[in-house]
C-alpha cells in the first residue's frame, strides 16, 4: 500500500513590499513542514511580494526583487515540494504559483481567471495564463491553481482533473467578509465532488489597508468531507495526510474522465514529472486531526476588526493609538477593539467635553477607560470652540445658531486629536460607524479626522451587538450598561438625539443594507415594507454624501460591499432616484 501523501498549508501573514520578512517567514514555514515529513507545502497567493501589491507591480525593480526572493526560497525546497505565490514576469506580468522542488524552480502556473470586480483589479496588472500544468510529486499528480481559478466550474481545475490530477492545490488571498468562509466551503465541496480531487485551499491571513484575510485554509476530500482546517485570523502550519489510493478509487468511476470532457475545456494541461518515488513511510506522526472550529458570527466579526486594526497599526510602524472617548457606544467599542489589538499600554484616550456634554457621558468615558486600563487625557473644548465662534461672530452676524456652530465643536476635537498625533506620533482611530458614514451624519475634519476608521464598515445596530458580545467574553463588562441603553446622541446641542435627524437605526440599517450593499432601487426597498418617504429620504442622504466618504480614512472591510474600492460612484453626479428627492443639509 502506498504511504499517504502528506500536505501542509502555510497560512501566513505577509506584508506588502517586505521582501526580507516575507521570504524569511516562507523559508521558516517550509523548513518546519519539511521537518514534519511533508511531501508538499502550499503558501498563499502572491506570498513573496505581499497581497495585494497594487501599483507596486508597475515598478520593474519590485518585480525583479520578488523573483530574486523566489530563487532564494527554492534553494530550501530540498525534501518537500513547495507552491509559492509570486509575480511572474515574461512577455507580460502574471499572478503565478511557482512550484519548487529539488532546490530549484521546477515549474510555474500562471493564473487564468483574473477577477476585476469589488476590491479586485487584476486586469490592470496581469495577463491570464494559457495552460494548466499537472506536476507529479512522489508519484501523485498535483494540479496547481490560484484563487479565482477555482471559484467557477470548469476551467483549469477541470482540465487538470481530466489530465489525472488527484490533488488540487489552490493558493489564495481571499478577503474576509461576514460568513464568507461558509460560501467558500460549499464551493470547494462542490468542486471536489464534481472533479473527484482532494482540494488543498491555502489562504492568506492578516490585514492590508482596508482588507482583512481570515485564513481558515482547508483541505476538502473528494467526497466533500473536511480533512483539515486552519484557524481563523491566526497564522498556522496545518499538516494532513491524504489517502491517494482512496482518491484513485473514487476517480475510476467519475464521469469527468472522458475524451469529450477533455476536448470541451480547450485548455492545455501538460504533465511534468518531478519525482516518482513514493513518500517515505517513516515520518513523524501527526498530532491529531487538524480541523480548527470556525468562530461564531460575532466572534468572527470582532476578531476581524481586531486583526485589521492591529496589522494596520503595526505594519505602518505605529506603536500607540489615540481614541476620542465620548462616553458613547461607538468610541467605547473602538477603544475595546484597540486594546485587544495593540494592548492597553499602547492606547490613549482623549476626553474632550463641551458645555453640551452630559455628566453621564463624562462618567461613562471614565468607566470605559478604567475598565480597559487605558490612560486618559482631559481636553475641555469649550474655550477653543468659543474662540472660534468669537472669530466668526462678525461673519455670522444676523444668522441664527445652527449646524455650523455645532460642527465647530467636532472640528475642534479633530484638531486636538491631530495635534496629539503630531506631537507624540500616535495614530488617531476615528469612531464613526457605517450607518453614519452612509448618510453623511459625520463632520468633515471633525469626527472624520484621523488615520484609521476601525468601525467604518460596521452598521450601528451591529455596533451594539458587538459591544454586548465583548462585554460577555471578559471577566467583567468593559462598556457600562448605561452606554448600551441610552439614546444615541452627538451632544452638539441641548437635548440632541440621533433620532432627531435620522430614522431609528433599526429602520435605517436594513434600508442601507438594501441600497448600499445590494444596490436595490427605491421601489424594491419600499416593496419590502418600508415607508416610501423614509426610503426616499435615506437614499437622498446617501447619494449626497459621496464627497464626504471620499475624504474618510481607511478602515476594516467586513461586509460584502464596503465604501471605497467596493463601491465607486462619482462625486459630481446629477443622477438621483425618482423617489429620492429630499436633499439633506450637509454637515
Amino acid at each position: 500500500m502506498m504511504p499517504r501523501f502528506r500536505v501542509a498549508m502555510a497560512q501566513i501573514n505577509t506584508t506588502v513590499g517586505d521582501f526580507e520578512g516575507n521570504t524569511r517567514k516562507i523559508i521558516e514555514r517550509l523548513e518546519e513542514a519539511q521537518a514534519l515529513g511533508a511531501d508538499l507545502v502550499a503558501f498563499p497567493e502572491l506570498a513573496i511580494p505581499g497581497y495585494p501589491p497594487e501599483d507596486l507591480l508597475i515598478k520593474t525593480e519590485f518585480v525583479r526583487e520578488n523573483l530574486a526572493c523566489l530563487e532564494e526560497i527554492a534553494r530550501h525546497a530540498v525534501r518537500a515540494a513547495a507552491v509559492v505565490g509570486v509575480a511572474d514576469s515574461g512577455d507580460h506580468l502574471y499572478n503565478a504559483a511557482a512550484v519548487l522542488a529539488a532546490g530549484r524552480v521546477a515549474g510555474v502556473y500562471r493564473k487564468m481567471r483574473l477577477p476585476n470586480y469589488g476590491v479586485f483589479d487584476e486586469k490592470r496588472y496581469f495577463q491570464p495564463g494559457v495552460e494548466s500544468p499537472v506536476f507529479v510529486i512522489h508519484g501523485v499528480p498535483v494540479g496547481v491553481t490560484v484563487c479565482e481559478d477555482i471559484w467557477a466550474p470548469g476551467g483549469p481545475l477541470l482540465a487538470q482533473s481530466l489530465a489525472g490530477a488527484l490533488v488540487a492545490v489552490n493558493i489564495n488571498g481571499s478577503p474576509y467578509s461576514i460568513g464568507k468562509w461558509r460560501v467558500r466551503d460549499e464551493m470547494l465541496k462542490t468542486r471536489a465532488r464534481d472533479y473527484a480531487v482532494a482540494i488543498v485551499y491555502t489562504n492568506l491571513v492578516g490585514g492590508q489597508d482596508e482588507l482583512v484575510f481570515d485564513g481558515m485554509s482547508v483541505v476538502v476530500g473528494p467526497t466533500g468531507g473536511i480533512a483539515a482546517r486552519g484557524p481563523a485570523f491566526d497564522e498556522a502550519l496545518v499538516v494532513v495526510d491524504l489517502d491517494v489510493e482512496a482518491i484513485r478509487g473514487i476517480r475510476r468511476y467519475n464521469p469527468i474522465r472522458t475524451w469529450d470532457g477533455a476536448q470541451e475545456t480547450g485548455i492545455r494541461a501538460p504533465v511534468y514529472t518531478l519525482s516518482t518515488a513514493a513518500p517515505a513511510p517513516d515520518r513523524p506522526p501527526l498530532p491529531g486531526r487538524p480541523v480548527a472550529a470556525p468562530p461564531e458570527e460575532l466572534e468572527e466579526i470582532y476578531r476581524a476588526l481586531v486583526l485589521g486594526t492591529r496589522d494596520y497599526v503595526r505594519k505602518n510602524r505605529f506603536r500607540t493609538v489615540v481614541v476620542g472617548l465620548s462616553g458613547g457606544i461607538d468610541s467605547s467599542l473602538v477603544a475595546a477593539i484597540a486594546v485587544d489589538a495593540v494592548g492597553a499600554e499602547n492606547v490613549r484616550a482623549a476626553t474632550m467635553p463641551s458645555r453640551f456634554t452630559s455628566e453621564e457621558s463624562r462618567r461613562y468615558a471614565a468607566e470605559v477607560a478604567a475598565a480597559l486600563g487605558i490612560r486618559t487625557i482631559d481636553l475641555p473644548i469649550e474655550p477653543v470652540a468659543a474662540a472660534y465662534e468669537g472669530v466668526l461672530r462678525e461673519a455670522f452676524a444676523g444668522r441664527p445658531r445652527d449646524i455650523a456652530e455645532e460642527n465647530l465643536q467636532a472640528r475642534t476635537r479633530g484638531n486636538l486629536l491631530m495635534a496629539l498625533s503630531n506631537k507624540f506620533g500616535w495614530l488617531v482611530l476615528t469612531t464613526g460607524n457605517k450607518s453614519e458614514l452612509s448618510v453623511g451624519y459625520a463632520t468633515l475634519y471633525g469626527d472624520m479626522a484621523g488615520g484609521f476608521a476601525v468601525i467604518k464598515d460596521v452598521p450601528k445596530t451591529l455596533v451594539y451587538r458587538l459591544a454586548r458580545w465583548r462585554n460577555a467574553r471578559g471577566a467583567h463588562p468593559v462598556i457600562p450598561a448605561g452606554v448600551l441603553e441610552r439614546a444615541p446622541t452627538a451632544e452638539l446641542r441641548e437635548q440632541q438625539r440621533d433620532v432627531d435627524t435620522l430614522p431609528p437605526y433599526e429602520v435605517l440599517d436594513p434600508i442601507l443594507a438594501l441600497y448600499v450593499e445590494e444596490d436595490r432601487s427605491a421601489e424594491e426597498i419600499v416593496a419590502q415594507g418600508f415607508d416610501p418617504a423614509t426610503v426616499a429620504r435615506v437614499i437622498a442622504m446617501v447619494d449626497a454624501s459621496e464627497y464626504k466618504r471620499r475624504q474618510a480614512p481607511p478602515g476594516v472591510k467586513i461586509t460584502p460591499k464596503a465604501f471605497g474600492k467596493d463601491r465607486r460612484l462619482p462625486i459630481t453626479n446629477w443622477y438621483r432616484s425618482r423617489t429620492a428627492s429630499e436633499t439633506p443639509t450637509a454637515r
